[in-house]
């Protein structure tokens, strides 16, 4: 079965308890089963990780070059600071989509800038905790052209 990683970087962990106001009350753990249970229901499983240390982060993503079909990344303020992110993902072959809980765009000019949108197929931003089902129903079909 097609096994979709699902990355998340720093203060993710923190989800449902930091700046609601921002990024609401969904836990990091909620985010973690709505995307199991869709990913059983669209035939494929997640890997599904969280650090706060960057070089956890690449070394998953080396992990996911032998193991994933696709990755789903939210890397939290590392998608505006990471060129080693960037590189590992360039490393990755199948799809990349990128996800913000928030709209980056309309925050901190710092935030507008992402190198993983460089490598990313999709970027999807400002639509909550939703966004991972989201970026899991786009995948489903590339995933399934894969392993068929």
């Amino acid at each position: 079965m097609a096994t979709v990683y699902i990355l998340n970087g720093p203060n993710l962990n923190l989800l449902g308890q930091r700046q609601p106001e921002i990024y609401g009350s969904t836990t990091l753990a909620d985010v973690e089963r709505a995307c199991a249970d869709l990913a059983g229901e669209l035939g494929f499983e997640t890997r599904f990780f969280q650090s706060n240390h960057e070089g956890v982060i690449v070394d998953t993503i080396h992990e996911a070059r032998h193991q994933a079909a696709a990755i789903v990344i939210n890397p939290g303020a590392l998608t505006h600071t990471s060129v080693a992110i960037l590189d590992a993902l360039n490393t990755f072959d199948n799809p990349v989509i990128e996800v913000h809980i928030s709209n980056i765009h309309k925050r901190e000019s710092f935030r507008h800038h992402s190198y993983v949108s460089l490598r990313a197929e999709g970027v999807i931003a400002g639509l909550g905790t939703n966004g991972y089902l989201m970026a899991l129903r786009h995948l489903a079909p590339l995933i399934g052209s894969r392993t068929a």
